[in-house]
């Protein structure tokens, strides 16, 4: 099995990145991993630490329509280049964690990805050097408000919300080119997305050479690559789940805006 880098809350609220063992302990690492972070002989015991997302971003860029069924889909084309948008990164949860549907929309989306975690300052990469930015994958679901991305017309509302950027819940250094992402909605053994990595128009390196030309890259920061065609609704008592070979699965649930937030709102 491939490592699985890791970044954890202990039970004092201690923040750590990590090694996540076959038993479930931690090995700490004393750096993130991508700052050349190496072991240390400390461990931390299942029950005393809860995973995070595995990064802390300065910024999520997000690439749409990077899957011609998914254009199709969405009554288009694939651009002839690739299309940019940004999440915040308040946007991110961790697997196992609640999508709390927003009072705004009324439709809500899921859209599987893999992800990319960048090792190093990129800017104005070219397509060689792109690659070795690349420090390693992660899965994410870009979750949308579908309405209120076709209401606004822009997309940063729909994209934006907390919770909308479940990510994790590890990080692997490598990836097949052949894997296989998947989208799984309750206990339904059919997956709803489906598709190859290979299947992108525009593969992780041109993305990641592509936006080194528009904005610096830093170590940490998270390039969403696009989600295969399948998208579709979730509701509130959903779970879904984004399974991609060679990484694992990131499985989330989706909950109404808790009663605490909801008295703020009014």
């Amino acid at each position: 099995m491939a490592q699985r880098y890791v970044r954890v809350e202990t039970t004092t609220g201690q923040l750590h990145y990590g090694l996540l063992l076959l038993d479930r302990r931690v090995q700490v690492l004393d750096a993130p991993p991508w700052l050349k972070g190496q072991v240390t002989e400390r461990y931390l015991e299942p029950e005393t630490y809860r995973i995070l997302p595995p990064c802390a971003p300065s910024k999520i860029v997000a690439v749409g329509k990077n899957y011609a069924k998914h254009a199709a889909e969405l009554g288009g084309d694939v651009p002839s280049e690739p299309l940019l948008f940004l999440k915040p990164s308040t946007a991110l949860l961790a697997d196992r964690s609640s999508i709390i549907y927003p009072l705004q929309s009324q439709r809500v989306d899921y859209e599987g990805e893999l992800a990319l975690v960048i090792g190093d300052r990129c800017s104005h990469c070219t397509l060689e050097a792109a690659q070795a930015k690349i420090w390693g994958y992660t899965i994410a679901n870009d979750v949308t408000a579908r309405d209120l991305q076709m209401k606004d017309g822009q997309w940063t509302r729909a994209k934006g919300f907390d919770t909308f950027c479940p990510l994790g819940p590890w990080i692997v250094r490598n990836l097949s080119p052949g894997a296989r992402l998947q989208t799984f909605i309750n206990d339904n053994p059919d997956p709803v997305q489906s598709a190859y990595i290979s299947d992108m128009t525009f593969p992780p390196d041109v993305l990641v050479a592509f936006i080194s030309q528009v904005m610096t890259l830093l170590p940490g920061d998270v390039v969403l690559t696009g989600t295969p065609h399948g998208i579709g609704a979730l509701h509130v008592g959903d779970r879904v789940r984004v399974e991609i070979e060679g990484i694992g699965a990131l499985e989330n649930a989706v909950e109404a805006l808790p009663a605490d937030l909801l008295h703020e709102q009014e």
